[in-house]
C-alpha cells in the first residue's frame, strides 16, 4: 500500500470511531434524558404531598392524609435482612468459587447455573419462597420471608459481581504473597478481599437497588396491599396484655413495602391517589439513585487507596 493509501484508510478508521463515539453520546443523552423526564413528572405531580406528614402518616382510604410511614419503614427492614442473608454467603460463595474450588465439571455445572439464575424471572423465586418459606419452614407471610426471597433473587448479582471483582486483580498480587509463606487465606483476607472491596460493594448496592424496587415476589409471599401498624420495635410492650416484644420479634411481622404501596395507590379509582403514588414513587427513585450514589462514592473512595 501506498503512503496515500495508508492515510486514507487511517482517516476512515478515525472517522469510524467519531461516528461510533457521537452515536454512543447521544444513546447516553437520550437515557439520561428519558430518567429525567420519569423523576421530573413524578416530582412535579407528586410535589404538593411531599412533606413531613407524608412519611410520618400511615395509609388511609382518604388520600389527603394518607401516608408512607409503613412502608418505607417494611422496605429498609426488608433490605437489612436481605443484605444479611444476600451478601455474607453471595461474597463467601464467590470467594470460594474463584479462589478455592477446583476447575472440574461439577465446578463448570455451579457457574453456569449461576449465571442462569440471574436471568430467572423474579415471579419464580416469589413461588418457591411462597413453597418453602412460607409453608414448609413455617416463617409465614413475615418480613423474614421477604427479606430470604430478595436475597435468593440477588444472591448470583452478588456472586457474580464477587468473581468479577477478584479475577481484576492481578496475578502478581497473589504470586507476590505466597512467595513470602502467606496461606491461600492470608492472601485472601489482607489482599484479595481488601482490593476486590470496591467492585464488591458496587454488586452488592446494585443488587439491592433491584431488589428494593421488586413487586412481584413480594405479592406472590403474601405482602399487604394496606397496613396502619409498625412492626414491634424490640422490648417496647405490645398490647394491653403487658408483654414486652423481643429483640427478633419484628422479623415475623406482616410488611408492606414501597412498591407495594403504590401499586395500591394506582390501583385505585380516585385521581388524588395518584398524587401520592407520583410522590412515592419519587421517594423510591431517590432510594435506588442514593444507593447507587453511595456505591460510586466507595468505589472511588476504596480505589483512591489501592496502590498495586
Amino acid at each position: 500500500m501506498t503512503t496515500e493509501q495508508i492515510r486514507a484508510l487511517i482517516a476512515r478508521g478515525k472517522l469510524k470511531d467519531r461516528i461510533f463515539q457521537a452515536l454512543g453520546i447521544v444513546c447516553l443523552a437520550l437515557g439520561l434524558l428519558v430518567i429525567t423526564l420519569l423523576v421530573g413528572d413524578m416530582l412535579i405531580r407528586g410535589l404538593e404531598r411531599l412533606n413531613l406528614d407524608f412519611f410520618t402518616n400511615f395509609a388511609s382510604r382518604r388520600a389527603a392524609q394518607s401516608g408512607i410511614l409503613s412502608a418505607w419503614v417494611g422496605t429498609i427492614l426488608v433490605m437489612f435482612v436481605t443484605a444479611l442473608a444476600a451478601v455474607p454467603l453471595g461474597v463467601a460463595a464467590g470467594i470460594y468459587l474463584e479462589e478455592y474450588a477446583k476447575r472440574n465439571w461439577i465446578t463448570e455445572i455451579i457457574e453456569i447455573n449461576i449465571t442462569n439464575l440471574a436471568a430467572v424471572p423474579s415471579i419464580v423465586y416469589g413461588l418457591l419462597a411462597l413453597g418453602i418459606f412460607v409453608y414448609t419452614f413455617g416463617f409465614g407471610q413475615s418480613i423474614l420471608s421477604a427479606g430470604l426471597t430478595l436475597a435468593l433473587l440477588i444472591l448470583p448479582i452478588v456472586i457474580v459481581s464477587t468473581r468479577e471483582a477478584i479475577r481484576a486483580i492481578p496475578a502478581m498480587i497473589r504470586e507476590g504473597s505466597m512467595a513470602v509463606g502467606a496461606t491461600r487465606w492470608q492472601t485472601c483476607r489482607y489482599h484479595i478481599i481488601p482490593y476486590a472491596m470496591p467492585g464488591i460493594l458496587t454488586g452488592v448496592i446494585i443488587g439491592l437497588a433491584r431488589a428494593i424496587g421488586e413487586t412481584a415476589p413480594i405479592i406472590t409471599i403474601g405482602a399487604l396491599t394496606f397496613i396502619a401498624f409498625l412492626p414491634p420495635a424490640p422490648f417496647t410492650v405490645t398490647g394491653a396484655d403487658g408483654i414486652s416484644a423481643g429483640l427478633f420479634d419484628w422479623v415475623m411481622s406482616p410488611f408492606t413495602v414501597m412498591p407495594i404501596q403504590i401499586f395500591n395507590w394506582t390501583s385505585r379509582p380516585d385521581p388524588a391517589f395518584e398524587i401520592n403514588a407520583a410522590a412515592a414513587g419519587f421517594v423510591l427513585m431517590a432510594m435506588v439513585l442514593s444507593m447507587n450514589a453511595v456505591a460510586i462514592y466507595l468505589r472511588y473512595k476504596m480505589r483512591k487507596n489501592i496502590k498495586w
